[in-house]
């Protein structure tokens, strides 16, 4: 795409369809992420988000369909060029992946000593430079137990940043926190937005958390894509299953006698 085009995309999934044994848990996604965008993923549990995300990570191989990261096709990378990509992603993990034997500034140093050639004095004033932005100035002697939850989750997220990326993901950021803390990390990624130019994927169940800090939402369920749209589009739908999920009512599934006792059975129907 030349500089006089617009959008420019960050992120482009196109068709994408991918099996766990021969169960399809995805089925046909397509998600277009502009440069600079925070857009969630959201869906009820066995929608397909966390595959989504870890496909968008390069960490499996779909069946069929494309996945686009910075404009370049991830199937396509040798392992050298994927180690480069992975140079201009940040992940931030549900329970924040924090390894219990090293220090806060240890955990935060990590991608550095992976992807870097720095001197540990550089890498050590880059991770507090990192702490500073989190909110978590001096902590950086602590072990990962001394930690709240929320603490545990804004280290993870210092982590992920620590090298600039030009892509962040994060799964879950606001799960187990109690609401003050919650939103004081939905400011934080914001405010992450604003300053470092970062386009944000972000998995999510948490309708607050969600219309908060989305500029866009897609609605995944049963591995296929119901809508994206802004906060507006996607309280305003009317497609049934979005609003059971924005309403949290439950699906109610006909159930076919014969099918269910196919499965029950394991065997083929007739």
């Amino acid at each position: 795409m030349s500089a006089g085009d617009s959008p420019q995309y960050a992120i482009e999934v196109e068709d994408l369809v991918t099996h766990y044994g021969t169960k399809k848990i995805l089925d046909g996604v397509d998600l277009k992420v502009v440069e600079g965008e925070i857009i969630i993923i959201m869906g009820g549990s066995g929608s397909g988000k966390s595959a989504l995300l870890r496909h968008m990570l390069g960490l499996h191989q779909p069946t069929k369909g494309r996945i686009r990261l910075l404009g370049q096709d991830i199937a396509e990378l040798s392992e050298s060029e994927m180690h480069d990509m992975r140079k201009s992603m940040g992940v931030a993990f549900q329970g924040g992946a924090l390894f219990s034997s090293m220090t806060v500034g240890e955990n935060v140093q990590l991608p550095l000593r992976e992807h870097t050639k720095l001197d540990s004095k550089t890498m050590e004033i880059m991770a507090r430079m990192k702490l500073e932005v989190v909110n978590l100035g001096g902590f950086e002697d602590l072990m990962p137990a001394q930690l709240s939850g929320g603490m545990i989750k804004r280290v993870a997220l210092a982590r992920a940043i620590v090298m600039d990326p030009k892509l962040l993901f994060f799964d879950e950021p606001s799960a187990r926190l109690d609401p003050v803390v919650a939103a004081e990390l939905d400011e934080l990624i914001l405010q992450l937005r604003e300053a470092m130019n970062m386009t944000i994927v972000v998995v999510t169940h948490e309708l607050e958390s969600a219309f908060k800090i989305a500029d866009r939402i897609t609605v995944l369920d049963e591995g296929k894509m119901l809508m994206t749209g802004t906060v507006e589009e996607v309280k305003g739908s009317d497609h049934k299953r979005v609003q059971d999920l924005l309403n949290r009512r439950p699906s109610r599934e006909e159930i076919d006698a014969d099918a269910y006792l196919h499965r029950l059975t394991g065997e083929s129907p007739a």
